[in-house]
């Protein structure tokens, strides 16, 4: 009995134990957000690396050698599809190795800009939702053995997803309607706006490497003026000069630092997705609800 009963101890203990690093999961994910998505569903069972770090921007980003040794040795590549990352199908392609790629946007209705689709769905706090069941289903399939703990994880972290997207609902609900209109750098929050009613303005397109002409820039200005839009915002992604122009010409306010398509480093404001999104929303009420 005694005997019986040690190891069963045992068992519990290593059950309870962290992996062991050589024991782990090893995922890649294209980029911060994603990578944040992965180590709350993973745990301690994955280990996980960013291709574009924090305060990356994954619209001009160049792969180096190193990216295409890590997606070699990874099990599983997380991406976001919806033509966010341009140069991850070569990248893999020259990676050789054979890891499972999973699109996390899979499932999820893309907006339309222009001739393509808005990549950045991330945005939504529904949309969320959906990349941690195609993550939690992923590593899942990648790592059966794991598939219990990821589905418990998963469940945790929906539940924080639940309270943030009441929050942030309960956040916009105290800014006046007319004033739910702001000026951004690139356009990076439509599905914010489809989701929460908060219009965004921006002189740049859904990507970063575009450019705004004088024509678009002056249109903006001139419909900061009619439409007496309170603020401005930078991103952390961005150049601030064009926005901080607008700004000076129009006396709209500076709102302040939105993050659109990166996390920061640990330190940072916005090290996490939840706390990506509180930050902006607390930017947002701030500026918009004086």
């Amino acid at each position: 009995m005694k005997r019986c009963l040690f190891l069963i101890c045992v068992a519990l203990v290593a059950a309870a134990a962290p992996a062991r690093a050589a024991d782990r999961l090893n995922v890649v994910a294209s980029f911060s957000i994603l990578a944040d998505f992965v180590r709350h569903v993973g745990g301690e069972r994955v280990n996980v690396t960013a291709l574009v770090g924090p305060d990356g921007d994954a619209h001009v980003y160049a792969p180096s050698p190193a990216d295409a040794r890590r997606i070699a040795d990874a099990r599983l590549v997380v991406v976001n599809g919806l033509g966010f990352e341009g140069w991850l199908p070569r990248l893999v392609k020259s990676a050789g190795g054979k890891p499972a790629i999973v699109t996390a946007t899979s499932g999820i209705a893309p907006l339309k800009r222009g001739s393509g689709a808005d990549p950045h769905a991330w945005q939504s706090v529904a949309n969320a939702r959906i990349y941690v069941a195609n993550i939690r289903d992923a590593l899942a399939a990648a790592d059966p053995a794991n598939a219990e703990a990821f589905r418990s994880n998963a469940r945790n972290y929906l539940a924080e997803l639940d309270a943030l997207e009441r929050d942030v609902r309960e956040a916009v609900a105290r800014i006046p309607e007319s004033r739910r209109k702001v000026i951004s750098t690139h356009d990076a929050f439509g599905y914010f706006a489809a989701a929460y009613g908060v219009q965004f303005i921006a002189p740049v397109g859904v990507s970063t490497e575009s450019e705004a002409s004088a024509r678009d820039v002056a249109a903006i200005i001139t419909q900061i003026r009619t439409a007496k839009i309170p603020a401005v915002f930078l991103e952390n992604v961005s150049d601030a000069r064009l926005i901080r122009r607008i700004a000076a010409e129009t006396g709209a306010r500076v709102g302040g630092t939105l993050y659109s398509d990166s996390l920061t480093a640990e330190k940072g404001d916005s090290p996490t997705y939840i706390a990506m999104v509180r930050h902006n929303i607390k930017a947002l009420t701030s500026a918009l609800s004086q």
